[in-house]
């Protein structure tokens, strides 16, 4: 009886410990960090070395689906140690399985060292395994911190509200378009379904936080 007990809890738990990792938010949370293809142009002015100019025509080629497109616009007006900074308050998240070298490199204070852990426990299912997995080599607070910089893709077909809702710039209106359209069989329905409310550009930008995989 007492075997049967033990194995009754450890199941729950099991179960318990799946649901906590299902329903985590899968797109880091900002502490400060802003999203330059959702930020509006008076939060883009208030970023270190962020001239009108450079604003306006950030504005204007958003968004920017990876840092090195971000980083080849503002490398044409800035040097790398005003890059830096302007990293450790706007950063376009990188997708923890797919991110390259570079790009992870072009998180503030982060070294090679760091980035081998970063690849080390690819693939990420959820966000809580980069903080379990991280948290090994840094404390709580880095680990928020670095947080702020990173996604897991989110699938389309079984992701909870929490975690669609984790997707910068959506809200409840989405979320429900989100979920009206399931199951998805492909991409491509994606593209179809959810262009029907905003433009190619937007269906692009959410796109690259989804999977069906």
């Amino acid at each position: 009886m007492k075997r049967l007990t033990f194995f009754r809890s450890a199941a729950l738990l099991g179960a318990t410990l799946a649901l906590g990792i299902q329903g985590s938010a899968q797109v880091g949370k900002s502490a400060g960090v802003l999203d330059p293809n959702i930020a509006s142009e008076q939060e883009l002015l208030k970023v270190p070395h962020m001239t009108p100019a450079i604003v306006k025509g950030l504005l204007d080629k958003r968004p920017f689906l990876t840092m090195t497109d971000l980083n080849a616009y503002l490398s044409q007006s800035l040097k790398p140690p005003q890059l830096q900074e302007v990293y450790g308050k706007m950063f376009v998240h990188l997708n923890l399985n797919t991110a390259a070298d570079a790009e992870i490199l072009m998180i503030p204070n982060l070294g090679n060292r760091m980035l081998h852990e970063f690849k080390e426990y690819r693939p990420y299912k959820a966000l809580a395994q980069f903080r379990r997995e991280i948290g090994k080599y840094v404390d709580d607070k880095e680990v928020a911190r670095l947080e702020q910089y990173v996604f897991v893709p989110i699938n389309l077909n079984t992701a909870a509200d929490a975690d669609i809702l984790s997707i910068p710039g959506i809200g409840n209106r989405m979320l429900r378009e989100f979920k009206e359209y399931r199951p998805y069989k492909s991409m491509e329905q994606f593209r179809r379904e959810i262009g029907k409310y905003v433009n190619d550009k937007e269906v692009a930008r959410l796109e690259r936080y989804v999977t069906l995989n």
